[in-house]
């Protein structure tokens, strides 16, 4: 009997919980004249020519003794950033990025030493430039990030488009529902989108033709796109 009556107990709850469950979702689901609205979603995407080529530069010196190291390290390093200034980079535009010695055979005593920089420059430049730095030591990277030099008015340009694709939609909405578009009451909204890279491979073979005293042309460097990707979700009143 005991357990007749704890099952009935229970079943009670459980009706008693999913006819709260029920009126909850009703609740939710209401509507009246006070929150009447449309919600729409729209993306847009900008693609624009890059305007700044920002370049990986750096080297590493041929495995010595530690003091031999340092002392090529130090020629190559002020060789090629003195290079780069000569052509016109201003100094702002140089960022050194990291530099460490690292034992090569520990046994001998022979050690490596690398460097690295970030160099931003006009697009057109950008073979130039790099072709300079080979010239005068740089062995390692070669990639190129393309971008803009305001990115943030990219970034507002993308979202203003599909705002405004966002508004077309809900007009068209509004007009399918014979009811008037009011203002927008809410909205969010997320751009996505960055740097383009590409990775020069040749600079290495570009660096052995240097060692050899072969002459070659810069490399043949094609600036990429620079993309911004807006979504925005937007909630307007109907009036």
């Amino acid at each position: 009997m005991q357990l007749l009556r704890t099952a009935l107990a229970l079943a009670a709850l459980s009706a008693a919980a999913a006819v709260t469950a029920q009126q909850t979702s009703l609740m939710q689901l209401k509507t009246d004249a006070s929150n009447r609205s449309i919600a729409v979603t729209a993306d847009d995407r900008i693609s624009v020519d890059a305007n700044v080529a920002v370049l990986h530069i750096g080297f590493t010196t041929q495995p010595k003794d530690s003091k031999s190291c340092y002392a090529d390290g130090a020629k190559t390093s002020n060789n090629i950033i003195g290079a780069i200034k000569a052509a016109g980079i201003p100094e702002a535009d140089i960022h050194s990025e990291g530099q460490r010695i690292s034992a090569f055979d520990a046994k001998q005593h022979k050690f490596q030493l690398s460097e690295e920089w970030t160099v931003r420059t006009p697009p057109e430049r950008a073979a130039e430039i790099l072709d300079i730095a080979v010239n005068n030591g740089a062995t390692d990277s070669g990639e190129i990030d393309w971008t803009v030099k305001d990115t943030k008015a990219l970034e507002d340009q993308v979202l203003k488009s599909a705002s405004l694709r966002a508004t077309t939609r809900a007009q068209a909405i509004a007009d399918g529902l014979g009811v008037k578009l009011g203002k927008a009451i809410y909205a969010t909204n997320q751009v996505s989108g960055g740097n383009v890279y590409r990775s020069s491979e040749m600079m290495m073979a570009r660096s052995a033709q240097t060692d050899m005293a072969v002459s070659a042309p810069p490399l043949a460097i094609e600036p990429h796109k620079v993309e911004r990707d807006a979504t925005v979700y937007v909630v307007f009143a109907i009036e």
